[in-house]
């Protein structure tokens, strides 16, 4: 790859356990390990990607889920462009616990990184009935609080995380191209 023309920095938060970095390594590498691995901190992954001839290089920083280091975040949030916020689709704890968690990243996004595009991801859409799901409520946060959209995901199967993924990268590559050229 070429000279890199723009650099995105990505902030995927959510939860712990709902698969964040199972995600962007499922996006990043193809990879899936079933074993859950506690993120500490943070831990960030870059990717470049060519688009229209122009090269982009992707940093997405992956902040731990855990209350344990919600003192860690402003460093963490700092030069963010974008955010991804994760939820576990699974009819349990964890994923009513996820879903009612959202507000509160949403105002973390809001308090460190202002008014940046947010897109959420439904994740472990394999661990459940299709049937069952209540599309509506997640389509009303959606729409409540203008995010670009919402994808349902699975980091085990690789169901919508390109979509998803692309969505974002590509919002922020329009944006940006626009306003390197002046229009």
């Amino acid at each position: 790859m070429n000279e890199i023309e723009y650099k995105f920095k990505i902030t995927v938060i959510g939860d712990g356990q709902v698969g964040k970095t199972s995600l962007i390594k499922k996006f990043t590498k193809g990879l899936f390990n079933k074993d859950y691995i506690k993120t500490v901190g943070a831990q960030f992954s870059i990717y470049d990607k060519a688009i229209d001839r122009d090269n982009i290089r992707l940093i997405f920083w992956d902040i731990a889920g855990q209350d344990d280091f919600n003192f860690l975040r402003p460093y963490f949030y700092r030069d963010s462009i974008a955010a991804i916020i994760v939820f576990s689709l699974e009819e349990n704890e964890l994923g009513i616990e996820s879903f009612n968690h959202i507000s509160d990243w949403i105002e973390d996004v809001n308090h460190f990184c202002g008014d940046i595009p947010i897109v959420l991801f439904a994740n472990k859409v394999d661990l459940i009935d299709n049937n069952n799901l209540e599309k509506s409520k997640i389509q009303k946060i959606t729409d409540r609080n203008n995010f670009l959209g919402h994808y349902l995901t699975s980091a085990k199967t690789g169901q919508g995380v390109i979509e998803a993924f692309n969505s974002i990268i590509n919002e922020l590559f329009q944006k940006y191209k626009k306003l390197s050229s002046g229009l």
